[in-house]
């Protein structure tokens, strides 16, 4: 009788793994499940430098997401999604703010992402690019389950979204395994 020591030792570290990922997930979805724009940071300012509050968006379907003013990989997909949804949106005759928060605040300021929107060509009343603190950013990306970290001049994150209701509370999340971000509309 043959005795395969690793076939009695490898499912045990791999369980935990699966164990510990879940978790992790199941962590991470319970978050953006309660996060509500009312509970999350409230120090931003727009592009024109005006003061604004995620809980004045509440009344309003909002779709989030973090991005960055210099990315040249994923924040241009990350907005080609939104503007997809922008399209989507105006077949339908429906409405949503759409909220691009910068994950650097030391160089997503007011005025870079002004030229941003000029630069690619954003400029729906509707779209709100904002900045804010490091402490607010950080604590927004934490909440939401924003990953991301500084690599040199580059900040590393993936592409994804979070849809709010009309109440403030999470309704969807998108992510890079969604196909087609205008389908959680």
């Amino acid at each position: 009788m043959r005795t395969d020591v690793h076939a009695r030792i490898a499912p045990k570290p791999r369980m935990a793994f699966w164990g510990a990922a879940l978790t992790l997930l199941a962590g991470i979805c319970s978050a953006q499940a309660a996060a509500r724009l009312d509970l999350l940071p409230q120090s931003w300012r727009d592009d024109q430098g005006h003061e604004l509050k995620l809980s004045e968006l509440r009344g309003h379907r909002v779709i989030l997401t973090m991005a960055y003013a210099s990315c040249h990989y994923i924040c241009p997909m990350t907005i080609d999604g939104l503007r997809r949804m922008q399209l989507t949106l105006d077949a339908r005759g429906e409405r949503a703010a759409i909220v691009v928060v910068g994950y650097d605040p030391q160089n997503d300021k007011p005025a870079v992402w002004r030229q941003y929107r000029l630069t690619h060509r954003l400029d729906r009343d509707n779209w709100h690019f904002l900045s804010g603190p490091a402490e607010a950013t950080e604590t927004l990306a934490r909440q939401l389950g924003f990953s991301f970290w500084k690599y040199d001049e580059h900040v590393m994150h993936e592409s994804r979204a979070l849809i709010f209701d009309s109440d403030g509370a999470v309704q969807t999340a998108l992510g890079p395994e969604t196909a087609h971000w205008s389908d959680g509309l």
